[in-house]
């Protein structure tokens, strides 16, 4: 074992901070850059049911690798069956009770479970509670344009189902 001299005792000095470089040209306004958004702001998507806010996206915020938002469900409401061809679903129920058909199989959530869907399989969103629930989704990656995402395989309530 070796043993290294005792320091010198020095008087406590200020840690020095360094100024960031200046940036010599001004960043992109496509670049992403943190950024808070409220639910009250986003409008609702009652297309396939139940009330869906994609709040954190491309769009909104220009991310890269994924989007996420909140789907409220009303007790007897449902969010029509559809697939995911580019992208995983993280499905977080914070509120009330989901039955989730994931290729028609019922699967029960109770507030605070997750549930992850793979690419491609067939999934629904059931409200088979007695109150409010509420949900939180993240997907990623992103599929090469927005059009490509997402594919019905059943039409929702407001398409005349």
């Amino acid at each position: 074992m070796t043993t290294l001299p005792a320091r010198p005792a020095q008087p406590a000095q200020p840690a020095q901070i360094s100024q960031p470089a200046q940036i010599s040209q001004p960043a992109s306004a496509a670049e992403p850059r943190p950024a808070r958004i409220t639910a009250a702001d986003v409008p609702a998507d009652r297309r396939r049911g139940g009330e869906i806010r994609t709040l954190l996206s491309p769009r909104s915020v220009g991310s890269t690798s994924g989007f996420c938002g909140i789907a409220h469900l009303e007790p007897g409401e449902r969010i029509a069956e559809h697939y995911h061809p580019w992208s995983e679903e993280f499905l977080t129920l914070v509120e009330g009770e989901l039955t989730v058909d994931v290729d028609d199989v019922p699967t029960p959530l109770s507030a605070g479970q997750a549930l992850f869907i793979p690419m491609h399989t067939r999934h629904r969103l059931r409200n088979t509670g007695t109150g409010p629930a509420r949900a939180v989704f993240h997907l990623g990656p992103l599929a090469p344009r927005p059009e490509l995402g997402h594919v019905d395989t059943e039409t929702g309530p407001a398409e005349g189902s």
